[in-house]
């Protein structure tokens, strides 16, 4: 009787660490709490580990040799299949490559409100080049002090946004705004008013849709879409669903918090990309494992949920998660992406 308790113990271990490694395959990485447990790859692996040395010091006792041997190897196979997926990412990058004339910058970070000083989101875009910022968390009096600090700096910048302050819920709440700032040597642009014509946007808080004046240059999304909590689930897929939808067309550029790792978009990319058309760029620049959130623990050890993507009309030269602005104030790490031009 006791022999068989081991079987099935060690059947349903070997079922939920296949689960937990790769939900894609069940079909449960959008699922609570799938969803939760896979967004923390590095603690996955970590807690393999554990199991792996207690099964290695039961397996001492003759009784339990068995049952231990089985759970070791179960741990082993798990272990080493996260392990790979974590370099096939990409442990990190130190500096993006030089600029080109062609090359085109992209950062993003979730400043926490108030946390993050106008100056310091100002000196870090600027020294990183950046022709467009997605600030999610950043209020448009916020974002208009660091375009005007980095044109005072020779780097001139338009600032857009969109939020929800007008709706009853979370009025003072700065996650209820979205900025983005983009350069002049883009052309002009112009948002797509989501919330005042009544069209889509995400659901909770809110993303931008900046759309080129004259036709020419990228459709730009600074992304904001809801976490993953509990009670906010079907908002979130809904949420990760809208943003799939904004890149549908040849050129689009999408940056911002998606509260999602690569993991939770399986299925909604298609053509090739990582969500719609569009292709995480740290994931294939070696960055795709480091974690921009949060900053109470070490960038490994992370969740990697802002994101840089774009269609096949770029190329992702390079990026980089600056771990330099831990004590910054925002729980996010800012991601920075090069691209350059497809048919350059």
């Amino acid at each position: 009787m006791l022999r068989l308790f081991g079987i099935l113990v060690t059947v349903v271990f070997a079922i939920g660490a296949a689960i937990v490694t790769w939900p894609q395959f069940f079909r449960l990485e959008r699922t609570l709490p799938f969803a939760q447990i896979v967004s923390v790859r590095a603690a996955v692996l970590a807690a393999f580990a554990i199991v792996l040395v207690v099964a290695l010091l039961l397996s001492i006792a003759r009784p339990l040799r068995a049952f231990a041997a089985s759970i070791a190897a179960i741990c082993v196979l798990a272990a080493v299949a996260n392990a790979a997926i974590l370099v096939a990412r990409g442990l990190g990058t130190e500096e993006l490559p030089a600029a080109t004339d062609t090359s085109l910058r992209v950062m993003t970070w979730n400043t926490a409100g108030a946390a993050t000083d106008p100056a310091e989101i100002a000196q870090t875009a600027v020294a990183m080049q950046a022709d467009i910022v997605a600030l999610p968390e950043t209020t448009i009096e916020t974002g208009e002090a660091v375009a005007i600090t980095m044109r005072e700096m020779g780097r001139p910048m338009w600032a857009h946004h969109e939020d929800y302050r007008n709706r009853e819920d979370w009025a003072q709440w700065d996650a209820n705004s979205t900025t983005l700032l983009i350069s002049p040597d883009l052309g002009d642009y112009a948002v797509v008013e989501s919330v005042a014509s009544g069209t889509t946007n995400t659901s909770t808080v809110p993303s931008v849709v900046a759309m080129p004046v004259d036709g020419e240059g990228p459709i730009v999304v600074a992304v904001h879409a809801v976490a993953p909590r509990q009670d906010a689930m079907s908002q979130w897929r809904g949420d990760l669903q809208w943003v799939a939808d904004q890149c549908a067309s040849d050129n689009v550029i999408l940056a911002g918090d998606f509260n999602a790792t690569v993991d939770h978009m399986d299925r909604l990319g298609s053509d090739g990309g990582t969500l719609g058309r569009c292709t995480d760029a740290a994931a294939h620049t070696g960055n795709g494992a480091v974690g921009t959130w949060t900053t109470e623990v070490p960038a490994l050890l992370g969740t990697p949920i802002d994101h840089v993507m774009a269609t096949d009309a770029w190329v992702a030269t390079g990026s980089v998660v600056l771990r330099s602005q831990d004590a910054a104030g925002s729980d996010h790490r800012p991601l920075i992406v090069q691209y350059e031009p497809a048919s350059g």
